[in-house]
């Protein structure tokens, strides 16, 4: 595991504390992230804005891995909005069939392919206009502005509002205001790698079950302790017997 900190890789600079403040421990943990993932690349598999957000949308309570095994499928016949409207629900819904939520999902692709081809045919770099077409949420939109189109934005999942949350960045219940909360320590010109290295980082190196803080290259110097201890609490009662 790479060294972080000083100059003999010191987990704890000077002047680094529990009670560190919110915008020196983002700064801190912004170097960190780029320095692991100095490039990080898009999880999911796509060629254009379109397949992007159909992407984006079916990973909704899915995995990225199961995602990107469907959509080689759906996107040799329908990479485009006229295409995913001519195949219909029910055959999207074949070929999507092993996505979480697929019925839903599939009428959805639908629904959205049919407002694509009204208003043009394109999908459109405006938060309106995302956050109008079925099945897209906030979220999504954010995905598609921030990676396909380069505009900033913080699109905030469940496993960056845990890592917000644990490393004392965001005080919030919910991820609206992670985001907004994210938004205020993080640089605007990082916001758009910035997500995608927290998403990363949770997966490599900071767990939600079982996870050891001291030996966490962030959590080492970020974690709250009354929130470790909560969640620690949390892993007990789960799996406490009925």
């Amino acid at each position: 595991m790479p060294h972080h900190g000083g100059p003999a890789g010191e987990l704890h600079p000077a002047g680094y504390g529990p009670l560190m403040r919110r915008a020196e421990k983002a700064q801190r943990i912004g170097e960190i992230l780029d320095d692991l993932y100095p490039d990080p690349p898009i999880p999911l598999d796509h060629t254009d804005p379109y397949t992007l957000l159909v992407a984006v949308a079916l990973s909704a309570q899915t995995t990225d891995k199961k995602v990107n095994e469907v959509t080689p499928a759906l996107f040799a016949v329908a990479p485009t909005p006229e295409q995913m409207l001519e195949l219909g629900p029910e055959r999207i819904l074949e070929l999507i069939r092993e996505i979480g939520l697929a019925p839903t999902k599939a009428r959805n692709l639908w629904t959205a392919a049919s407002q694509i081809v009204e208003a043009g045919g394109e999908v459109i770099p405006d938060w309106d206009f995302l956050e109008s077409l079925a099945g897209v949420g906030h979220k999504t939109a954010s995905v598609v502005m921030a990676q396909a189109f380069d505009v900033p934005a913080f699109p905030v999942d469940t496993h960056i509002h845990r890592l917000a949350w644990r490393w004392g960045l965001s005080t919030a219940n919910n991820v609206e205001r992670t985001e907004r909360d994210l938004k205020a320590v993080f640089p605007i010109d990082t916001w758009n790698r910035r997500h995608l290295q927290i998403i990363y980082f949770g997966r490599e190196y900071c767990p939600a079950l079982r996870h050891d803080t001291a030996t966490c290259p962030i959590c080492s110097f970020a974690a709250v302790k009354s929130r470790i201890a909560e969640e620690a609490a949390r892993s007990r009662r789960r799996a406490a017997p009925a």
